[in-house]
């Protein structure tokens, strides 16, 4: 019985997928359950999929139903004990990483979610390794994460209505009111293959902030204390405004106004998705160390020896 799933979601990236695929064929020497989702592609990802991967579990989704969706699919299809998320634009760089994270989840029974070290950029870097500790954080990462089924099977499903960012948050949150614990392991690295320099020169950059600032918002009605939440929410859209008028961007007021638009749009969702932390649940979420979302080499001149 094999005893990990990993699970990719792909939309249109047949390169990136490929490269993906090719690097996990030389990582995962162990057997592993490897499930794909094309999420409506045009490129020819699904067609490439049929005919080069016979062997791998594969779901379609005729027209795009966004990243959430399609992982919600993946995820309820799972089951083996664990499983890994990886984005389609991700590859480890650690040597055999289930092992690392198979023992981590025996070592602390209460482990939901095992957090990766990530490294973000188009190459890979020259130092692999790190001097940190696995701990306790609020959340993890989207583009590389491991999960025990059964913690799970014990929450909603990631919201597909956030469409994208925020999700993690959710889920987090949730685990938190089930008693699970989400852990960053470091000596798991995984390479998401992004320019976040470039990426703020992409069209779709703006459509990116606005949909991570609601998903900040839909968390903070969900899940905080009524005042606690409120107060952010307005502390939230006066640094909007001044980051506006100290950069003259006028998109960024845009974004503000449309964000808004969706609380209103949304409010039924976030009224019967309520799920607020008790007092006792919110301080312990304020105790735990923030999530570790980039990671960057402390020298160049560090040994990759044996990593």
């Amino acid at each position: 019985m094999k005893e990990f799933s990993l699970i990719i979601t792909t939309h249109n990236r047949l390169g990136n997928l490929k490269f993906t695929l090719d690097s996990l064929s030389k990582t995962l020497t162990q057997g592993i359950k490897l499930l794909i989702c094309d999420d409506g592609s045009s490129d020819g990802t699904w067609e490439w999929l049929k005919l080069n991967c016979q062997d791998v579990e594969l779901y379609r989704n005729p027209v795009k139903k966004g990243l959430i969706f399609s992982r919600n699919l993946l995820m309820n299809k799972v089951t083996t004990p664990y499983v890994i998320s990886l984005d389609d634009d991700a590859n480890f760089l650690t040597n055999e990483p289930l092992k690392k994270i198979k023992d981590y989840f025996e070592l602390n029974p209460r482990c939901g979610v095992v957090a990766f070290r990530i490294f973000w950029g188009e190459h890979s870097p020259q130092v692999l390794i790190a001097d940190e500790k696995p701990e306790l954080v609020k959340s993890f990462v989207g583009c590389g994460n491991a999960w025990r089924t059964e913690a799970w099977r014990e929450i909603p499903d990631y919201p597909a209505w956030y469409e994208f960012y925020g999700e993690e948050n959710y889920a987090s949150f949730q685990l938190l009111k089930k008693d699970w614990e989400v852990y960053y392991l470091p000596s798991v690295l995984v390479q998401h293959r992004v320019d976040n320099k470039a990426r703020k020169k992409d069209k779709d950059y703006y459509l990116r902030a606005r949909k991570a600032l609601r998903a900040d918002w839909y968390n903070y009605i969900i899940f905080y204390p009524k005042c606690k939440g409120f107060r952010l929410f307005l502390y939230s859209v006066k640094t909007q405004f001044v980051k506006a008028f100290e950069s003259g961007e006028v998109r960024i007021i845009t974004n503000l106004f449309i964000a808004l638009g969706s609380i209103i749009e949304n409010a039924g969702k976030l009224k019967s998705n309520r799920n607020g932390l008790t007092y006792c649940e919110y301080q312990k979420w304020k105790k735990l160390s923030d999530t570790k979302i980039y990671w960057k080499p402390q020298s160049a001149q560090s040994s990759t020896k044996n990593y």
